[in-house]
């Protein structure tokens, strides 16, 4: 979780900046509270160790107890996690633990629900690099929680050659080819438009294949082709209504940017009383 440390600090900066008024003016300074945090939804729960670590850099006088784990599928009216301690503390602290643990677990929510859709298909379901800045390792954590695979965490870890990469190269064999050479160690993946550019491809030194933005007809003709001499991954127009039908073209695996650009929050609430 120390990926969590600098987007703690700057949501303490953000939202608390030199105190918080509210508190500071109704609340004792020697009023305990206890709190409960209860899910309003049914999903996957991801981000508990980075809301005990807001509560401890806010107020290390807060006691927080873990009732569940990260991963787990939750149900409305779950309490999963408890926290003790001063009341100026934990009301300050609530809404940055609360912002972490809603995204996070709404992020780890949509991608078990992807998931579930292809049960029994051979195919994976991957992340993208459409995270939020900041949030990547943080983003594809909660991935790995709703039962999601990453792909590349960025530019430097995995050679991915796309369209513009190969309009400014002038092929795909070129482009290809300069990469490889560039970067020997590295995975090399190739996005292909259609099937002619997928039989290039297939000459190529490439590790997996990306069919970008095919039908359903197209993805399972290339599946044929390619015959298992390369992984081949489906993109664009991945909806959770569609990637049954394209897992069972027999893709091995499936990205979606929307796992963490587009995922509604779990709806996750800390309800609190005098200790």
């Amino acid at each position: 979780m120390a990926a969590a440390a600098p987007l703690i600090e700057l949501a303490i900066a953000e939202d608390i900046g030199p105190g918080d008024a509210t508190s500071l003016a109704v609340l004792a300074p020697d009023l305990m509270l206890c709190g409960q945090f209860v899910v309003k939804g049914v999903g996957v729960l991801a981000g508990l160790p980075v809301v005990e670590a807001v509560f401890a850099r806010i107020d290390p006088a807060q006691r927080f107890v873990a009732l569940g784990a990260d991963g787990d599928r939750v149900a409305r009216g779950d309490i999963v996690a408890e926290v003790t301690g001063p009341a100026h503390g934990m009301l300050s602290a609530e809404r940055t633990a609360l912002n972490f643990l809603q995204h996070l677990s709404g992020v780890a929510t949509l991608t078990r629900t992807f998931v579930d859709a292809i049960a029994g298909t051979r195919a994976r379901i991957l992340d993208t690099r459409k995270t939020h800045p900041g949030y990547r390792l943080l983003e594809k954590y909660a991935v790995r929680c709703g039962g999601g695979w990453n792909h590349r965490m960025g530019l430097y870890d995995m050679l991915l050659v796309k369209d513009n990469h190969i309009e400014a190269a002038g092929s795909i064999t070129a482009a290809v080819r300069r990469a490889r050479e560039a970067n020997p160690g590295l995975g090399c993946e190739v996005e292909v438009k259609n099937l002619e550019e997928l039989r290039e491809a297939l000459g190529l030194d490439v590790d997996r294949i990306m069919l970008d933005n095919m039908s359903l007809d197209e993805m399972a003709a290339a599946v044929a082709l390619t015959a298992g001499r390369v992984e081949l991954e489906a993109s664009g127009n991945v909806t959770l209504e569609r990637v049954g039908a394209i897992a069972a073209t027999g893709v091995d695996y499936i990205s979606s940017g929307a796992l963490t650009h587009s995922a509604p929050i779990l709806d996750i609430s800390l309800e609190v009383a005098r200790a």
